[in-house]
């Protein structure tokens, strides 16, 4: 059972307006430089986002930025073939290094500032004295050079990827060894490395190679980099970036950020509580990381032990409900996160993928779940099976409404309301088109919300006016705020349907509840885990 957790979390902090593609970053004393596809290097304060400087002098795009390890220097290599070496202070800059014959993709500096390393689309990695501007070697690949670093465990050995292959190598161009990748990056202290190969990152130890975690993206990971204390790993793929903790006893997925309209061309850790991602949407954004849950409450004897199939709020009584496949039934007091009463049903071991609902009316809890064309009716009460009733067999939502005067069922051609205690049809809704659900969110009082296939149109219908017909009402008037959203890959968040904007983005092992609903305060999340995760959302909206 989690409680607590505060609305917004992990949202970004603020979005800086770059004006052209974003090609790469490098941060530095809460410096970043940010090179873009008109050869200019904007410096910005990483703390209010403004623009402290602009340095010009490439006449092309800039696709890699490095700052030395005491932050004076800063090296860039750019679509106009060359490397450069700036003065931070003065902006001016120190040397260029001419020699390739292609756009340079990948620059380095040594930790003595004495060398540095240039990959190029011209297949060849050359190697950079600082003082002199002369090339001292040059190390030809099959294919364009992507990434390459200086080897932090050895001055002498070089890193570079070309065509999909980590070649691990020294200066004299002698190959050590190679495995299949896209991007490398190593932990401060150098003990460990993350590696982007297809949709895998891998954690492994430097000395060994050894994997010490595994990660999934679902699409290819192009960047990773580990934060300054080496407890986060992040990498980017596509638009979405994604973070882990590595040093949790079961590594897992901590967050997912997501907000750029574009794909992320560069990722870095600017403490570790801030991440920083460059897009190709002309934007760069700072994302806060904090912890997930702010008042963690112990598990006891109430909670589930197997997942969850069914939440149900009623927030005016101060309680949600939940139910798990075994058939066990828990109502929770919303202001402590402690489970006040547990109740058996008799349909244990075989409730889910099968729809599901509790309301607790009058101190009665009433339970209903629907299998095999049939909906059970159970008075946690009396201890019995109140009600059977014939249902179709395309069943597509099941919900006891808001006030608790009725059951609503939701199928392939309409939907089909009872009274709650007389069991005699309350109203019907014939329905034509895309296959209709039920909104997991917004189900208030006797009005019901219905989407429609996988677009975003939705409609309403109020089952609690007089006559023989439901009253259908316009969505945008009635509906409450909140909607609950899945952007990409079960990436679930609520959008404000007013402003059209993200409030709240699930993250971590959280990011895909099986179970949700919102009764305009509080939201309700239930996992395959057993946990439950509350949420009040009282002062998330604009008024």
């Amino acid at each position: 059972m989690i409680k607590g957790t505060k609305a917004g979390w992990g949202t970004c902090s603020r979005t800086v307006s770059c004006g052209r593609k974003v090609r790469c970053l490098a941060y530095w004393d809460n410096n970043i430089a940010v090179g873009s596809d008109f050869g200019k290097i904007i410096i910005l304060d990483a703390i209010t986002g403004s623009q402290t400087a602009v340095l010009s002098g490439h006449t092309d795009a800039v696709y890699s930025l490095t700052f030395s390890s005491d932050g004076n220097s800063l090296v860039s290599g750019s679509g106009d073939k060359t490397v450069k070496l700036w003065d931070v202070q003065t902006g001016g800059v120190v040397k260029t290094f001419y020699g390739h014959t292609g756009a340079v993709y990948s620059v380095s500096i040594s930790a003595d500032h004495t060398r540095i390393v240039s990959g190029s689309g011209d297949l060849t990695v050359c190697l950079w004295d600082t003082q002199t501007g002369e090339c001292l070697c040059e190390i030809e690949h099959q294919k364009s050079v992507e990434h390459v670093i200086f080897s932090p465990m050895d001055p002498q050995h070089l890193i570079s990827i070309s065509d999909g292959q980590v070649w691990w190598g020294d200066i004299n161009d002698e190959i050590l060894s190679t495995c299949d990748g896209s991007h490398i990056s190593f932990s401060p202290d150098c003990t460990q490395f993350a590696l982007c190969n297809g949709k895998v990152v891998t954690v492994q130890n430097s000395d060994s190679r050894a994997i010490v975690a595994e990660f999934h993206t679902p699409n290819n990971a192009k960047f990773c980099c580990f934060s300054p204390d080496g407890r986060l790993v992040a990498a980017a793929a596509d638009k979405t970036a994604y973070f882990w903790d590595i040093t949790s006893p079961d590594p897992h997925l901590v967050g997912t950020f997501l907000g750029h309209t574009l794909n992320i061309t560069s990722l870095i850790f600017s403490s570790p509580s801030s991440l920083i991602s460059g897009s190709r949407d002309r934007s760069l954004k700072i994302w806060k990381i904090d912890a997930l849950s702010a008042d963690q409450v112990a598990t006891d004897p109430g909670s589930h032990t197997t997942r969850i199939t069914s939440v149900s709020l009623q927030a005016r009584a101060g309680i949600a409900i939940s139910s798990d496949w075994d058939g066990v039934v828990n109502i929770w007091d919303l202001s402590t996160g402690l489970y006040k009463q547990s109740f058996q049903i008799p349909a244990a071991g075989n409730l889910y993928p099968f729809y599901v609902d509790a309301k607790l009316i009058d101190g009665r809890l009433v339970f209903f779940w629907y299998r095999s064309g049939k909906i059970h009716i159970w008075d946690a009460w009396k201890g019995e099976l109140a009600k059977t009733m014939d249902a179709p067999l395309d069943v597509r939502g099941l919900r006891i409404s808001g006030d608790g005067s009725k059951v609503i069922l939701v199928h392939e051609e309409g939907i089909q309301v009872w009274h709650m205690w007389t069991w005699e049809p309350a109203g019907e809704v014939k329905l034509e088109g895309e296959l209709p659900y039920l909104d997991s969110l917004c189900t208030d009082s006797p009005r019901v919300w219905i989407g429609f296939g996988n677009s975003s149109a939705q409609e309403g219908w109020d089952f609690g006016v007089s006559g023989s017909s439901p009253v259908s009402f316009d969505p945008s008037t009635g509906r409450p705020r909140l909607n609950l959203t899945t952007p990409s890959w079960q990436n679930y968040s609520m959008k404000d349907t007013v402003t059209g904007k993200r409030v709240f983005q699930f993250r971590g092992k959280h990011q895909q509840p099986i179970c949700t609903q919102w009764d305009g305060q509080y939201l309700v999340a239930g996992y395959n885990s057993g946990e439950l995760l509350i949420l009040d959302f009282h002062n998330v909206l604009p008024q």
